[in-house]
């Protein structure tokens, strides 16, 4: 079974897992979490009625009760968690990966993330080891009904907004639930309606053919900006006026406006190993002071509470926030993200002119290698430019991250995919492209 990953379980459904590792993980599950109560939610996969159908016979055959969300986006079922006091949920979902695939999101008390190192690992060694036997006295299956008031939550989020022309691509995913509940009839929509099989395009927005839709709609009626989601909408990316992407990390600044401009507060902020150092730049001038972790929520959201954080986000396009129970939540994101953009607009200022003042640096953007020999790709990497420059900055706690006075880069492995990724930033497009083309040169000479 190839389906636990660093973050959660994920792969091709009937290759990766099957519905009898769906049973197994549900079975199990209560003993992992000690807790005779499970909240579960799942999206509109092809594959979920199925997975779903399994896993709560495990938990209900272990003697645990399933308190089932239904059809549901994946913050959803992590506010419910933190809210209404489980102590286990999981998610069915496989978030922005193509419709063959599917997974689990676990998380324990408080919304806290189950990852590998706390305790999927142990989950998979349940699963392979032990023998399963049903209890006489089976669980219950209920329902819940968290709809209206997770939005009334939500509703503190909102502003008068009604000054920008925006337009929004639900991806066929889970953001299709609550848009039109949150944003009514006004914007411009496009693919809202859920379904599993992604007919339009796949419902991941870091890959630009992904967003072409949204950027030519932006373009084609002069809309003010676009807002993307993923599959379980757990993740938002944004278009400015002029159909450009805006690279994800750059919006944690953006968040600074709401949280930390005008009030006297410092604040810790979380950014992940692959954000721009112009972030924490801005972000300092308003009271922030950034942290650094590892790249995905099984990492961030415990650091954020951790340090006791306000908000953070990532290259990927997960924002995390304090009041969100530490987690992360697409909707609240563009809720905050679109209000501060309506406040610049007021002021004359348009999305473009915001990024513009924040950005500083010539950055790459993430580049991808297939190979197999990545560790010994990022060590000559590091090695290579470590003996050049004596870096100012040396973190290795996701890959590398190694700062220098001009520039910087970070090379990691993905912990979901099979790549060897690199970003590296640079005070001009001229060092940058040096730098880019040696360090693709030593790459390149371990394929």
């Amino acid at each position: 079974m190839g389906a636990f990953h660093a973050y959660d379980i994920r792969g091709i459904y009937n290759k990766d897992f099957n519905k009898d590792d769906a049973y197994k993980i549900g079975f199990f599950l209560p003993k992992l979490l000690n807790t005779n109560k499970v909240l579960v939610g799942r999206d509109v996969r092809v594959s979920s009625d199925e997975i779903y159908e399994y896993l709560t016979k495990g938990i209900t055959d272990r003697g645990a009760d399933v308190y089932s969300v239904g059809v549901c986006t994946t913050p959803m079922v992590y506010w419910a968690t933190a809210s209404k006091g489980f102590d286990a949920s999981v998610m069915i979902t496989a978030s922005h990966n193509p419709k063959e695939y599917n997974g689990m999101k676990i998380s324990r008390t408080d919304a806290m993330p189950v990852g590998f190192d706390a305790g999927l690992g142990e989950l998979q060694k349940m699963i392979t080891t032990r023998e399963v036997s049903p209890v006489d006295k089976k669980g219950t299956i209920n329902t819940i009904d968290i709809f209206d008031e997770y939005l009334a939550f939500m509703d503190k989020y909102k502003k008068d907004i009604s000054n920008l022309k925006i337009g929004i691509d639900c991806s066929n995913g889970m953001a299709a639930l609550w848009v039109k509940h949150v944003f009514g009839d006004t914007p411009m929509y496009i693919y809202e309606d859920l379904d599993g099989t992604f007919p339009n395009h796949e419902a991941n927005p870091l890959v630009q053919e992904n967003v072409a839709d949204l950027k030519k709609l932006v373009k084609d009626n002069d809309l003010d900006i676009g807002v993307i989601y993923d599959g379980d909408a757990d993740r938002v990316m944004f278009v400015d006026e002029r159909g450009e992407f805006i690279s994800p990390d750059l919006m944690i600044a953006v968040l600074g406006h709401y949280f930390l401009e005008n009030k006297d507060v410092k604040a810790k902020v979380i950014q992940d190993i692959r954000t721009s150092a112009a972030v924490g730049e801005y972000l300092s001038g308003m009271g922030g002071e950034t942290a650094m972790w590892r790249v995905g929520r099984a990492f961030a959201a415990p650091k954020l509470k951790e340090i006791d954080g306000l908000f953070g986000g990532e290259l990927a396009g997960h924002y995390y926030f304090k009041d969100f129970f530490y987690s992360d939540s697409a909707l609240m994101a563009s809720l905050i993200i679109l209000g501060v953009v309506s406040d610049m607009k007021r002021n004359g200022v348009t999305i473009s002119e915001l990024i513009s003042k924040i950005t500083r640096y010539s950055n790459s953007g993430e580049i991808n290698y297939k190979l197999e020999a990545k560790k010994e790709a990022m060590d000559a990497v590091k090695d290579h430019f470590i003996k050049e420059e004596e870096p100012r900055v040396f973190l290795d706690f996701d890959g590398y991250r190694v700062e220098f006075k001009e520039w910087w880069f970070n090379i990691r492995p993905s912990n979901t995919e099979p790549y060897l990724r690199l970003l590296a930033e640079a005070s001009s497009d001229e060092l940058l492209k040096e730098k880019v083309d040696k360090i693709d040169s030593i790459i390149k000479s371990f394929r």
